[in-house]
């Protein structure tokens, strides 16, 4: 293999989607490894399916847990932002964080749709196929769609909370008759 020929991935740059292509030896490790501990950090023996943090806490705890990954999936949204991954793919990103946020938060059904949305991978899927040019300055529109894009995420991780209450309060008042 002549020096100057990118080498083939190892097993720490084996990660997922698109391993090998330009993008992925600039997305950095901790992405791949929040991806990983999210959508799939243990296979259920016998099958191909995996189970991360997104469904665990979104089964253990309705509507809280699904908030909560809900905000740590903005990490991978900053991100394709600092990457400049042009405005449309991040709305693309900022639906998939606000899907899996809000029927992540319908209990029973919402566990069951975060085992197979995966919103994470596939937002690091967009990140790697869509990365383009380091250089490119970030534009208006970029900060304006990030900003609204945050927003919509925080919202769709206030409305389960508020809800979540709002169940808790429902339950508390109909025991307690």
């Amino acid at each position: 293999m002549p020096p100057d020929a990118p080498k083939p991935p190892g097993p720490a740059e084996n990660r997922v989607l698109l391993a090998g292509d330009a993008a992925t030896a600039r997305v950095p490790a901790w992405a791949f490894t929040l991806v990983r501990v999210l959508d799939d950090a243990v296979t259920i023996p016998g099958t191909r399916i995996g189970v991360g943090l997104d469904a665990i806490l979104g089964f253990l705890f309705p509507t809280f847990g699904d908030a909560a990954t809900g905000l740590v999936s903005l990490a991978l949204l900053v991100l394709g932002f600092r990457m400049r991954v042009p405005g449309v793919v991040l709305w693309r990103m900022v639906f998939n964080i606000f899907l899996d946020t809000v029927l992540g938060a319908v209990p029973l059904i919402g566990d069951a749709f975060d085992l197979f949305w995966r919103s994470n991978r596939r937002n690091l899927a967009l990140i790697e196929r869509y990365e383009r040019d380091p250089n490119r300055p970030a534009t208006v529109t970029d900060y304006i769609v990030v900003t609204l894009g945050v927003l919509l995420v925080v919202a769709s991780v206030v409305v389960p909370i508020v809800l979540g209450f709002a169940l808790l309060r429902w339950l508390w008042h109909a025991l307690s008759r």
